[in-house]
C-alpha cells in the first residue's frame, strides 16, 4: 500500500499545481491562449483517453505491470516538461506524463479491488481518496512555493523524483493478471448499463464541474483579482485544499461507525456542499476582501474529499473482479473526461468573456491567464461561468438521484421474486 500511495500522489499534484504554474509560464514561454491551456488540458485529455486503454490492458498485463509503464512514462514525461524550450514542447511532457498517470491511476485501482477484500478493501480505497486529496491539496501549494523559489521548472523536477522513487519500490506490488475473455472488446462501456455504477461515474463528473475547474483556476482568479503572486495563492489555496485531505478517512469512518450513513448519503451531502460552496464564491471581486471566498473554498474543498475514493471503491463492487481495470478505466475516462471539457470550457468561456470586455487581444489574454491590472473584467467574467456551473450540478444532483431510485426500485423488485436472497449492494 506505500508503493500504490507514493505512485498514486504525484498525479493529483501534477494537476492541481498547473494553475498555479500558469501566469510564470505565460512570461517565458508566452501567452498563446491554447497552447498555455494546453499545459492543464492536454495532460487531462491523454489521462482520459487512456484509462480506457490501460483499462482492458491492464487485466491482461498485469496491474502491477501497468503500473510500471505508466511511471515510466510519467518520468519521461516529466523531464521533457523540465527541459520545454517552449509552449509546443513543454505540451508534449504533459501529454506523455498524462498517458502515464493514466496506466497509475488504473493499474493502482485495480491491484487494491483485487488484492483486498471487506474492512481492508475500504479502509485502502479510503487512503487512496485521501493520498489524492493531499496531492490536490499540497500541489498549488507546492507549485507556488518552487516557483518562487526555482521557477515553474522545479515543480515538474519534483514531479520526477516522486516517480522514479516510485519506480525504485515497485517491485514490492503483487503481480495479478486474469486470463483474457473471449471476444472482449478493447473498449467496453457496458459496464454503464448498469444503473449504480453510471451513478456513481456521474458523481466524479459534478466534482470535475464544480470543483475541479476551480481547484485547477482559483490561483489564476486570484491572481488576477487581487494581484497574489504565486506563492500566497497557492498558499490561499490551503482553505480547499485541506478539507480535501481530511474528508476521505472522516466519511469512511462515518459509514463503518453509524448505521444510518450510507455510502449514498454521505454523496448526497458532497453534491449539495459544492452547490452552496459554489455559489458563494460569487462574492468574489476587487471590491471585497478576498478573505469571503473562505467559506465557499472549505465547503468545496469538502465535498470533493467525501466522494474520492468512495465512489472508486462502491463502483468497482459492481462488478467481477476479472473486469476491474476495464470498470477502473471507464470510470477513469468519466472523471478525467470530464475534466478536460470543464476546465477547458471554463478556460475559454472566461478568455472569451474578458476579450469581449476588454476589446484588445493581448490584454485579455495576459488577464485570463492570472496577470493582474484588470480584476473587474476578470471577476465578472468569473461569476458568468460559476452560475453556469451550479446550474450544471443542480441537473446532475437530480440525475444521480433518479438512477439511484431506478436501483433501489429493481433491489425492490428482486427481493418481492426472491425474498430469501441477499442483495449484496449498499442502499
Amino acid at each position: 500500500m506505500p508503493v500504490i500511495v507514493l505512485s498514486v500522489f504525484v498525479v493529483p499534484l501534477a494537476i492541481s499545481g498547473m494553475g498555479v504554474l500558469l501566469p510564470s509560464i505565460a512570461r517565458d514561454l508566452g501567452a498563446s491562449p491554447f497552447l498555455l491551456q494546453s499545459v492543464v488540458n492536454g495532460f487531462n485529455a491523454a489521462f482520459a483517453v487512456f484509462t480506457l486503454v490501460w483499462g482492458v490492458l491492464s487485466d491482461r498485463l498485469g496491474y502491477r505491470t501497468t503500473v510500471v509503464i505508466g511511471l515510466l512514462f510519467f518520468t519521461v514525461g516529466s523531464l521533457v516538461s523540465t527541459t520545454a524550450p517552449d509552449l509546443v514542447v513543454l505540451d508534449i511532457g504533459r501529454v506523455l506524463s498524462g498517458i502515464g498517470g493514466a496506466a497509475v491511476f488504473t493499474g493502482s485501482a485495480s491491484l487494491m479491488s483485487n488484492a483486498w477484500e471487506g474492512a481492508a478493501r475500504a479502509r485502502n480505497f479510503a487512503i487512496f481518496g485521501t493520498i489524492i486529496g493531499i496531492g490536490s491539496a499540497i500541489g498549488p501549494v507546492v507549485a507556488g512555493l518552487l516557483t518562487g523559489w526555482f521557477g515553474w521548472r522545479g515543480v515538474f523536477v519534483v514531479f520526477g523524483i516522486v516517480t522514479v522513487l516510485a519506480l525504485v519500490f515497485s517491485r514490492s506490488l503483487p503481480t495479478i493478471t486474469h486470463e483474457p475473455e473471449p471476444g472482449r472488446k478493447v473498449v467496453d462501456f457496458g459496464v454503464l448499463r448498469n444503473p449504480h455504477f453510471l451513478a456513481l461515474s456521474l458523481v466524479p463528473v459534478a466534482t470535475s464541474v464544480g470543483a475541479i475547474t476551480l481547484g485547477t483556476y482559483l490561483p489564476v482568479a486570484f491572481g488576477a483579482i487581487y494581484g497574489l503572486s504565486a506563492p500566497a495563492a497557492g498558499v490561499f489555496m490551503l482553505f480547499m485544499m485541506v478539507p480535501i485531505v481530511v474528508a476521505p478517512l472522516a466519511a469512511s469512518r462515518a459509514i463503518h461507525r453509524f448505521t444510518a450513513v450510507t455510502p449514498m448519503k454521505v454523496i448526497y451531502v458532497a453534491l449539495l456542499a459544492m452547490v452552496v460552496g459554489d455559489g458563494a464564491l460569487l462574492v468574489v471581486s476587487p471590491d471585497v476582501p478576498i478573505w469571503w471566498a473562505v467559506p465557499g473554498m472549505v465547503l468545496i474543498g469538502a465535498a470533493f474529499g467525501m466522494t474520492i475514493g468512495l465512489v472508486d471503491g462502491e463502483a468497482l463492487a459492481q462488478v467481477p473482479p476479472h473486469r476491474s481495470g476495464a470498470a477502473a478505466g471507464v470510470l477513469n475516462f468519466v472523471r478525467v473526461g470530464s475534466e478536460a471539457v470543464v476546465i477547458a470550457a471554463f478556460a475559454a468561456v472566461v478568455a472569451w468573456l474578458v476579450f469581449s470586455s476588454l476589446g484588445d487581444r493581448g490584454i485579455a489574454d495576459a488577464t485570463a491567464a492570472g496577470i493582474p491590472g484588470h480584476g473587474d473584467d476578470y471577476a465578472a467574467a468569473f461569476r458568468t461561468v460559476l452560475l453556469v456551473i451550479i446550474g450544471t450540478n443542480v441537473v446532475l444532483t437530480g440525475v444521480v438521484a433518479a438512477l439511484h431510485r431506478a436501483r433501489l426500485r429493481r433491489d425492490d423488485d428482486t427481493s418481492e421474486m426472491a425474498p430469501s436472497r441477499e442483495i449484496a449492494a449498499t442502499r
